[in-house]
């Protein structure tokens, strides 16, 4: 695999700088505004620029679709509200892993994380690498290698990740403020510029029906997916600058301001542009350029969305290799995964992560995988949310800076829904999601090696 040339020479420079001497405070402390940049960026990736042509196929209301995008905020935010909690009381980084570990089983954390580290981020990031070739490519044609584009993206913003936290947390923060930027100027120019559609936004008696609908649930699914990743932050907690206040906050902001900005974003689609023109159609960002701006103008914005994409895989290469750390800290034989080098990064399981990442993109497995984590995730973080009743029962006299507001209805919300989505899932893509259970499962026999060599 010829791809994968890169990978030595990204190992060499690392080991340049291996060191494991222990980060100043300064360096392993991330702000406030860095941890909401992290949750904005992981949220808003493709699936909000490419969902609604699918949608508009069934559902030809404009209050039944702004209403759909609603809901799945309210899920989002129902789950931020949740880890807030756990976050707040737990404040270690590894998210799921973590959690899960502390409150039932390390099985079930080891399990969590064992997905999080094969696929659960090395599959997101391929799949908006991959994006990001193909958005470039269809600007200037003479640069038709997406999957070279894709591999060059991804290795550079790791080795930008090898640095201090202060160059990471830079880096994140002025591509995230691009993409809400562009965003907001997509936005004003569609109310300004374009000429309104006559599609309806108040609601009506036969909304009722639509929303009750089998293609209203389907739809709920996707927009879910497209919410995915407001709990980003959790993965870093231990290198947020007090976590008790700060990771509450960031889930609760971060997720509240893309809740905005997709309800904003889906009323501009459906405000400029025929629905006719966008039913069926993926690529739903550049339809609605063209209808603001024109060709020239479109082909800008593509470039602009593609560009965009880099804060999404930025986060993902931050957040990922913790979980790794993590896990390296608590299971001897993994021990090597959790060195850090002179800058306090875990520079081997940002590799591991990379090597993962340039496979998914040359096999196009990623694909694959993607079809399937659905399934996996919604699970975690279902048993994760379940896991709020649990730890206060349990651990009752805990202190918890932070409880999740609205309780005990909120985690109901989450969990009433995430089992819906399960259960669809499992009858609408069966073999996919037995094929995310045996992922699941294939983690299974290094935990108990690691048990019977007393590594664990």
């Amino acid at each position: 695999m010829g791809g994968c040339s890169g990978v030595p020479y990204f190992l060499t420079i690392l080991n340049n700088s291996n060191s494991l001497q222990k980060p100043s405070s300064s360096q392993s402390q991330i702000t406030l505004l860095t941890a909401i940049c992290l949750v904005i960026a992981n949220m808003i990736g493709t699936g909000v620029f490419t969902s609604l042509g699918f949608q508009v196929l069934d559902i030809q209301s404009g209050f039944a679709i702004l209403f759909l995008w609603l809901i799945g905020g309210i899920f989002a935010l129902s789950g931020a509200l949740c880890y807030g909690e756990l976050g707040a009381a737990m404040p270690r980084s590894g998210g799921e892993y973590h959690y899960l570990s502390e409150i039932y089983h390390p099985v079930i954390g080891f399990l969590s994380g064992w997905v999080s580290v094969t696929v659960g981020f090395a599959a997101p990031i391929a799949a908006a690498a991959m994006a990001l070739g193909k958005y470039i490519s269809s600007v200037f044609p003479s640069l038709n290698y997406p999957i070279i584009i894709a591999l060059i993206a991804v290795i550079l913003v790791s080795l930008i990740h090898t640095q201090t936290l202060k160059i990471s947390s830079v880096f994140q923060q002025g591509f995230t403020v691009l993409k809400v930027v562009l965003i907001i100027v997509f936005i004003l120019s569609g109310l300004t510029l374009a000429t309104p559609q006559p599609i309806e936004f108040i609601p009506s008696f036969s909304d009722i029906s639509v929303i009750f609908s089998s293609s209203f649930a389907v739809s709920l699914v996707y927009v879910t997916y497209s919410y995915s990743g407001w709990n980003a932050a959790v993965y870093l907690a231990s290198e947020i600058k007090e976590p008790e206040k700060n990771l509450p906050k960031s889930l609760l902001i971060g997720t509240l301001i893309v809740t905005v900005l997709y309800l904003l974003l889906n009323f501009i689609f459906l405000y400029t542009t025929p629905i006719e023109q966008l039913a069926g159609q993926l690529e739903i960002g550049y339809i609605v350029a063209q209808q603001i701006f024109g060709n020239l103008g479109a082909k800008i914005m593509g470039l602009l969305i593609g560009l965009g994409l880099i804060s999404s895989i930025s986060s993902m290469v931050l957040a990922g290799p913790r979980v790794t750390q993590v896990i390296g800290e608590d299971i001897p034989i993994f021990r090597i995964l959790a060195q850090k080098n002179q800058h306090g990064i875990p520079y081997y399981a940002l590799c591991l992560q990379l090597a993962i990442v340039i496979i998914l993109i040359i096999t196009a497995s990623f694909q694959a995988v993607i079809t399937y984590l659905a399934f996996t995730l919604t699970l975690s973080s279902l048993i994760t949310v379940l896991g709020v009743f649990v730890h206060r029962f349990r651990r009752p006299d805990l202190p918890r800076p932070y409880k999740t507001w609205g309780y005990p209805i909120t985690p109901i919300i989450f969990l009433g829904i995430s089992l819906w989505m399960l259960i669809f899932i499992f009858q609408d893509k069966p073999l996919e999601s037995l094929a995310g259970l045996g992922t699941i499962a294939l983690g299974l026999p290094f935990y108990f090696i690691g048990i019977r060599n007393k590594l664990v």
